[in-house]
């Protein structure tokens, strides 16, 4: 039996198709963090507003969690819980007009979610070389 089976629209083994994928995941989340966070910024003088951001850490341990199938007539897992939002108010004290966003937070959040984002980028970049180099090869 072989280890190869369509993904997608190219023929891959289990593990680059699962690399792929996650690599997927991982840009989703964080495009989606980012629009959180953004839009927590664009509200800072709201009254009333309260923060909110994504489960991050959560959202992708259960997706790490799911059944993984090695053949393509095996049955999948049911649904898919990395393609959730996650979103979730953050817990901390607010300004006296119930407003709970801090720019310096907020900031330091965009960072890390930014330097996330381009290490995921550059993974799929290089993965999408070494196939490129695989093809010219043979």
């Amino acid at each position: 039996m072989s280890d190869t089976y369509r993904c997608d629209t190219f023929k891959c083994d289990t593990f680059r198709c699962d690399t792929f994928r996650d690599l997927q995941r991982h840009l989703n989340f964080s495009s989606q963090r980012h629009n959180v966070i953004a839009s927590n910024i664009a509200n800072i003088d709201t009254p009333g507003y309260q923060a909110q951001d994504i489960r991050f850490k959560d959202a992708l341990s259960e997706a790490t969690l799911r059944l993984r199938t090695t053949h393509p007539c095996h049955i999948p897992s049911p649904g898919n819980p990395c393609e959730q939002a996650f979103i979730e108010p953050v817990e901390q004290s607010h300004w006296g007009d119930k407003n709970n966003v801090e720019l310096d937070m907020e900031v330091a959040k965009m960072t890390e979610n930014g330097i996330f984002f381009q290490a995921a980028s550059t993974l799929l970049s290089k993965n999408i070389a070494m196939y490129k180099a695989a093809m010219r090869r043979s």
